[in-house]
């Protein structure tokens, strides 16, 4: 593999890394503190997180950081089959590490109360509904990606317009499904803590959203030439 090649894999490695922590960790810090951050803290820390590390790797990798996002891409043919598979490996690891690192790093108390950040279901939500609130809600993001970022006519707001919708996601969806919108942000905590409750959803939802939604901007509400 070569540099060009590596630069932006890493970039979706480093930035899905630093997203899931910043998420995971919000949530074992509203446990420690007896939700003294609350349900606008812990979007805040994902919308927070996402804007800045979207904008940070835009220009590198195109800033995805979700398997959703680059699945979107290559339904639409803005990204080749390869660095897709490439791009959805490196969100993977990058995910897990970061739930390594809650783990082996911060209180366990907490991070056990709350399974190291690992999305749920709550109690009285079903699954097939969940899963199209997954999908509305990864739609609204996909639909940012491509309005904010994809868009060559968007103003330039770098990836806040992206972190802004999951930063309203969260407070909307997040006591219902937790509010994933991202497979590699449910897959890494999943894994390291073996908490696979629902998980399918978490793929099935925001794969359905983000294709819909790529179809309808590079389809139709896109110009041929963005």
């Amino acid at each position: 593999m070569n540099l060009g090649t590596l630069r932006p894999v890493v970039a979706e490695l480093v930035g899905t890394f630093l997203f899931v922590l910043a998420g995971t960790a919000s949530m074992a810090a509203n446990a420690a503190s007896n939700q003294g951050i609350g349900l606008v803290g812990v979007a805040a820390a994902h919308g927070l997180a996402l804007g800045i590390l979207v904008t940070a790797t835009m220009n590198i990798s195109g800033g995805h950081l979700n398997p959703a996002v680059t699945a979107g891409m290559l339904l639409v043919k803005r990204i080749d089959a390869k660095t897709a598979g490439l791009y959805v490996a490196a969100q993977l690891l990058g995910a897990v590490l970061a739930a390594l690192v809650v783990k082996g790093l911060l209180p366990w108390g907490a991070v056990n109360a709350t399974s190291g950040g690992t999305p749920q279901f709550s109690t009285h939500q079903g699954f097939v509904q969940g899963i199209i609130l997954e999908a509305l809600f990864t739609f609204f993001l996909v639909s940012a990606v491509f309005g904010t970022a994809v868009s060559t006519d968007a103003p330039k707001v770098g990836g806040f317009a992206i972190g802004l919708t999951v930063f309203a996601s969260v407070l909307a969806l997040g006591p219902f499904t937790g509010a994933a919108l991202n497979p590699a942000r449910a897959f890494g905590p999943a894994v390291v803590f073996r908490e696979f409750h629902q998980q399918g959803a978490y793929w099935i939802g925001p794969l359905i959203g983000a294709a819909l939604a790529a179809l309808l901007w590079d389809r139709f509400l896109l110009k041929k030439n963005a």
